[in-house]
C-alpha cells in the first residue's frame, strides 16, 4: 500500500511557526521578488510566494521587467536591494526568458540569496557550514523524513535535468546517510539504475515519466516535477506507481507547498544573520 506524503499539511506546520517568529520581530523581514517576462507559471508561482508572505507578515516588494529587459538593469536593480536594510532576502523567479541566469542571481550578495543558488551559498553547504540552503532541498528532505523510515545506508537516485538543482540533495542525503547518485535521462540504464534505488526524486518535466516498471516496491518517489496541460498541474511521476511505491509526494501538494514554507523560513533566517552582523537585536 502506498502513504501519500501530504505536503501541505507540513508546510502549515513551518509557516505557523514563522508567523510566530515574524510577530516577536521589532519590524518584519522584507522579501523582493524579481520576475522578468510574462510567463503564466511564473507570474503565479509569484503570487502564491506573495501570499504566502504576506499571510506570515514579511513584507513583499516586487519588481518586474518585460521578457527583453537588459541584464545590466536587473542587475542595477539587484544591487540597489542589496544595499538596503529593509530588504533581507530577494529572489529571482526562475527561469528567466533569454538572460544569464548564473550572472544574474550571483549579482544577489549571499547573505540575501533565499533560493540558495549562489555559488558562495553551495561552497557554503559543501563545506558543511551551510547558511542558506535551497528550499526545495529542505523541502525534499522534510517529506523523507516524514516517511519515518531510516535513512541511513540507503540508496538514493536524482533525475533531474541539472546538477545545480541536484548539488545540495545529494549533499544533505549524504549527511544523512543515503548514497546518491544524479542521472539525467539520457543516462544509460537509467531504468536500471532506478530500479536499485530506495529513494528517487524525480525533476526532468515530463508528465508520466517515471512509471512503475522503473521503481522498486517499496521505494520512496518524491516528485518534483511541475508540467501544465490544459489548465492542471501534473508532476512526473505516473499514478501507475500508487500501489507500487512505498510513499509518494503528489503533485500538486507535495514538494511545492513546502518549497514555498521553506522560502518564508530562509527569509527569517536571513533577516536574523543580517542583524546579528550589524550588532542589532535579533
Amino acid at each position: 500500500m502506498t502513504e501519500i506524503l501530504n505536503g501541505s499539511v507540513l508546510a502549515k506546520t513551518i509557516k505557523n511557526k514563522a508567523k510566530k517568529r515574524v510577530a516577536k520581530m521589532k519590524f518584519p523581514p522584507g522579501l523582493a521578488v524579481i520576475l522578468v517576462g510574462d510567463d503564466a507559471a511564473s507570474h503565479l508561482y509569484v503570487r502564491l510566494k506573495e501570499e504566502a508572505a504576506k499571510e506570515v507578515g514579511i513584507f513583499v516588494e516586487k519588481h518586474t521587467y518585460p521578457a527583453d529587459a537588459s541584464e545590466d538593469d536587473i542587475i542595477a536593480k539587484i544591487e540597489d536591494l542589496n544595499a538596503r536594510n529593509d530588504i533581507n532576502g530577494i529572489l529571482v523567479q526562475l527561469p528567466l526568458p533569454s538572460q544569464d541566469a548564473d550572472r544574474i542571481v550571483s549579482a544577489i550578495h549571499h547573505l540575501k540569496d533565499v533560493d540558495g543558488f549562489h555559488t558562495e551559498n553551495r561552497r557554503l553547504l559543501l563545506a558543511n557550514t551551510p547558511n542558506l540552503v535551497p528550499p526545495v532541498t529542505l523541502a525534499i528532505m522534510r517529506l523523507l523524513q516524514a516517511t519515518r523510515r531510516t535513512l541511513n545506508k540507503k540508496t538514493g537516485v536524482i533525475i533531474g535535468n541539472s546538477e545545480i538543482f541536484a548539488e545540495p540533495l545529494i549533499e544533505l542525503m549524504r549527511d544523512a546517510g543515503v548514497t546518491t547518485t544524479f542521472v539525467t535521462r539520457e543516462t544509460e540504464g537509467l531504468a536500471a539504475i532506478a530500479r536499485a534505488a530506495d529513494i528517487i526524486v524525480v525533476a526532468v518535466g515530463e508528465k508520466d515519466f517515471l512509471k512503475s516498471d522503473m521503481i522498486k516496491e517499496s521505494a520512496t518517489v518524491i516528485d518534483v516535477g511541475t508540467n501544465k496541460i490544459d489548465g492542471k498541474t501534473y508532476g512526473d511521476a505516473s499514478p501507475d506507481i500508487i500501489g507500487h511505491a512505498g510513499f509518494v509526494s503528489p503533485v500538486p501538494g507535495g514538494v511545492g507547498p513546502l518549497t514555498v514554507a521553506y522560502l518564508l523560513y530562509n527569509v527569517i533566517k536571513a533577516m536574523e544573520v543580517q542583524l546579528r552582523l550589524r550588532g542589532e537585536e535579533v
